[in-house]
């Protein structure tokens, strides 16, 4: 083992490619905040974490004056001991976002360490359960784009391999949402899955007349019908749903997920490995899930959650949003099927130069051991 000799901690900032909307929100950016960890031995490993537009410097400064300074001189094999001590360093901050996305960078940037000395990729380090997982896309079915538009990537995706499309709804009508919704069914047909997102955007009853139109249409899953704190909304729509309810972009903690699986109010978990608060977090959740004989179809992040879904026997699908492709090599994929990197420690291909060229000006800092 060696001790964590030198932290580093910067912002890149990602405007994504094609407009992103959903029922309460835009994707303005992703604040990548990276956290690279060096050890006495000289090995390095790099982890991330993101917002969708604001928070990076707060997360940054938690990371400058808190955590970092907290990490160095610590054993970084000893990644739940760190993880658990570095909650209770600023355990008043917990739980929550800031504090999630913080422990995240650390937290993959220990793993990514790990995998490296082990010499061993992410995904066998973690479990090992399989080596590709299949994909559904979001990226061609944001809220502001109309039927056609929705049925002409749809079956884009399935030429190029894919399995499944994710369509936001949200819409003021029930009518508004039957209508992208069952264009896309009509042009697909029957065996292509369709998942759905409404982003928290409805009350429950709302979300309740929309059950018949999911369930005629043979829809995946219902993401994110109500707001994330409404546990009891969920469980009573939940029973009333043939649908699976799926949840968790927006928990920020195991013990949320705990609250959700005891309350039986999701038949989907989506956590996402930044939000909430990094691999060894998530690798709980997913087990926890599997306990309960429930899926983990995590949100976002792909070139990070690919090798955490190969890694665990309960993780049917990976999304597809690609964001990293300016400053990293694409991650592998074979139509429409991810390939788990077989790279040592979290098997993404960092482009320094152009991660240097768009890191945010006076982000960078570095905090060294005594």
């Amino acid at each position: 083992m060696a001790r964590i000799a030198q932290a580093e901690a910067f912002l890149v900032d990602l405007v994504p490619k094609v407009k992103r909307t959903d029922a309460i929100q835009s994707f303005k950016s992703q604040e990548t905040i990276f956290v690279t960890l060096t050890d006495a031995d000289g090995g390095q490993g790099r982890g991330y974490s993101y917002t969708i537009g604001d928070g990076g410097p707060s997360v940054l400064a938690l990371l400058r004056h808190t955590l970092l300074p907290a990490l160095m001189g610590r054993e970084a094999e000893m990644i739940e001991a760190i993880w658990r001590d570095l909650l209770f360093t600023s355990h008043a901050t917990a739980v929550g976002p800031i504090m999630s996305l913080a422990l995240a960078a650390i937290d993959t940037a220990l793993w990514d360490l790990r995998g490296k000395r082990a010499g061993l990729p992410l995904h066998v380090l973690a479990g090992g359960a399989k080596t590709r997982v299949p994909m559904y896309s979001t990226e061609g079915g944001w809220l502001h784009l109309e039927p056609a538009a929705l049925v002409e990537d749809a079956l884009a995706m399935r030429a190029a391999g894919f399995h499944g499309s994710k369509i936001k709804i949200g819409k003021p009508t029930v009518a508004g949402d039957a209508a992208r919704l069952e264009a896309v069914r009509a042009a697909l047909g029957r065996d292509y899955e369709i998942m759905t997102d409404a982003n928290q955007s409805m009350t429950q009853p709302e979300a309740a007349r929309r059950l018949s139109l999911l369930e005629s249409l043979n829809i995946a899953w219902f993401e994110e019908p109500l707001p994330a704190d409404d546990i009891a909304g969920h469980a009573r729509l939940a029973r009333q749903s043939r649908v699976p309810v799926a949840v968790g972009e927006s928990l920020y903690s195991p013990g949320q997920f705990a609250d959700y699986i005891a309350a039986q109010a999701c038949g989907i978990v989506q956590a996402d490995v930044a939000r909430v608060g990094g691999i060894t977090p998530w690798l709980k959740v997913a087990h926890m899930a599997e306990a309960h004989n429930l899926t983990i179809c995590p949100h976002f992040l792909m070139e990070l959650h690919v090798s955490l879904v190969c890694a665990v026997p309960n993780a049917p699908w990976l999304e597809y949003i690609p964001q990293l492709d300016e400053i990293a090599a694409p991650m592998a994929r074979v139509g429409g099927f991810a390939l788990a990197p077989t790279a040592p420690g979290l098997g993404i291909d960092w482009d320094e130069a152009a991660l240097a060229s768009r890191m945010a000006e006076g982000s960078r800092f570095e905090v060294r051991s005594a």
